[in-house]
C-alpha cells in the first residue's frame, strides 16, 4: 500500500566522500536530491527512509556534485524519466531541464517551488536554488557560499563571485544555508585571523567547534549568521580591510572588489 505524501518537507543530510554533503528533500514518500556526486549514499538513504527518487537538482558541473547522476538514473531507485534540473550554461550533459536566473520550478513529486539564481564565480554557470515559503527559507548553494567561507574561483572573476555572494546575502536572515561541504572550522580559523575583534565570530567558533567535537555537522548555517561572521560577505568592513593592509595584501585606496580578491587569494594559501 502506498503511503500518502505529507505536506511537510524535510531535508536529510547525506554525507559523501571526505567532506561533501548531499541534500535530500522529501515528504516521506518522494525525494529530490541535490548534487548527488555519489550514487551509493543516495541509494542507501532512499532505501533507509522508504523514499522514491522524483527529481535531481544540480548546481554546477564538478564531479563531486554530478558523479552519481547516471547511476541513479539507471538504478532501481530512479529511472531515465526522473528529471534532472541544472544550470543552462555549465556543460552538464545529463541536464534535462536547463535553468537560469529568475526561473521557478515546481519539483516533481513534492509540494516544493524553488527559484533559481545565477551565482557565477566557482564555475561560470553555477546556479543556486531558493525556497521562499513563509517560515521555511532554504538555500541550496553548492560551492558558492560555505560556512564562514566561499568557493574557490576556478572559472569566474572576483567581481562575479562578490556579486553572487551579494545576492545570497540579500536573502532573509533565517534562510537556512545548505552548502555542499563541511569546511566551516577551517574557514573560521581564517575568519579569526582577518577579523579578530568580531564577537559574533568568536561565539560561532566555540559553538561550531563543539558541534564537530560531538560529531555533528555545522551545516545548515543561516544567512544571518553568515552575514555576521563570514569574511567573504564582510570584506568591506574596516577591520578586514585593515588586516589586508597590515598583511601587505592590499594597497591603500583600493576598490572593494580588490579587497575581496585579496581576501580570496589570502585564503587560498592560508595554513
Amino acid at each position: 500500500m502506498t503511503r500518502p505524501a505529507s505536506q511537510d518537507l524535510h531535508v536529510l543530510t547525506v554525507p559523501a566522500f571526505h567532506d561533501n554533503y548531499l541534500w535530500m528533500i522529501h515528504d516521506g514518500v518522494h525525494a529530490a536530491v541535490v548534487d548527488p556526486g555519489d550514487a551509493g549514499p543516495v541509494r542507501a538513504a532512499l532505501e533507509a527512509h522508504g523514499l522514491t527518487l522524483s527529481a535531481i537538482l544540480l548546481t554546477h558541473h564538478h564531479a563531486d556534485h554530478i558523479g552519481g547522476v547516471r547511476a541513479l538514473l539507471g538504478s532501481s531507485t530512479g529511472s531515465a524519466t526522473v528529471p534532472v534540473f541544472g544550470p543552462r550554461h555549465d556543460g552538464i550533459g545529463e541536464v534535462t531541464h536547463p535553468l537560469g536566473e529568475g526561473e521557478r520550478i515546481a519539483v516533481p513529486g513534492l509540494a516544493l517551488e524553488l527559484e533559481v539564481l545565477d551565482v557565477p564565480g566557482h564555475t561560470l554557470g553555477h546556479i543556486a536554488y531558493v525556497r521562499s515559503t513563509p517560515g521555511a527559507h532554504w538555500l541550496f548553494c553548492g560551492d558558492t557560499l560555505f560556512g564562514a567561507g566561499c568557493g574557490r574561483l576556478f572559472e569566474g572573476t572576483p567581481a562575479q563571485m562578490a556579486d553572487s555572494l551579494a545576492k545570497l546575502a540579500a536573502l532573509p536572515d533565517d534562510t537556512l544555508v545548505y552548502c555542499a561541504h563541511e569546511y566551516t572550522l577551517s574557514n573560521l580559523r581564517f575568519a579569526e585571523a582577518v577579523e579578530p575583534g568580531n564577537e559574533a565570530l568568536a561565539r560561532r567558533v566555540r559553538e561550531d567547534t563543539a558541534r564537530r567535537a560531538a560529531g555533528q555537522p555545522t551545516i545548515p548555517s543561516t544567512v544571518g549568521r553568515e552575514r555576521a561572521t563570514n569574511p567573504f560577505l564582510r570584506y568591506r568592513e574596516p577591520a578586514i580591510v585593515a588586516s589586508l593592509l597590515k598583511a601587505g595584501r592590499l594597497g591603500g585606496g583600493a576598490a572593494p572588489v580588490a579587497a575581496f580578491a585579496a581576501l580570496r587569494e589570502w585564503k587560498n594559501v592560508f595554513a
